[in-house]
């Protein structure tokens, strides 16, 4: 895989996890609520906006990769924050991982490398090139 898709993937994901763990701080900072004074609290919080431009930024660079980069992995990798975000959460948010959660993010992660090995032998195939077999 080119370097410069790598590199998308990982800014992909770096926006996709930023967001995420901003909405988690800012819905910690906010609160909850349906009036007035809650919409308040919602406009006037910073990370709303930083959530706003990352979501923004992780558009746009999904976009980018899907131009350049195979399908299946653009999308695996669209949804790799689930298991990042998880991370953090446990490193710094205090969070406790589930049997559950540890299972699924075990279950992606495994997802996102069969992808990635398959879409590498597919275009290694497509390309015409004969592969080794193991």
């Amino acid at each position: 895989m080119r370097r410069s898709i790598l590199l998308g993937f990982l800014l992909l994901l770096t926006f996709d996890t930023a967001s995420q763990v901003s909405v988690k701080l800012a819905g910690e900072r906010i609160g909850t609520g349906s009036d007035a004074a809650w919409l308040m609290r919602v406009a006037q919080e910073p990370l709303i906006y930083f959530v706003l431009a990352c979501y923004g930024a992780a558009f746009i660079t999904y976009v980018a990769l899907l131009k350049h980069a195979p399908v299946g992995p653009a999308y695996a990798a669209a949804h790799g924050h689930i298991v990042t975000v998880l991370i953090i959460s446990i490193l710094f948010l205090g969070e406790r991982l589930t049997l559950v959660q540890g299972l699924g993010s075990v279950a992606i992660l495994a997802g996102l490398t069969i992808l990635a090995c398959t879409e590498t032998t597919a275009a290694a195939d497509s390309d015409g090139r004969t592969r080794e077999e193991p």
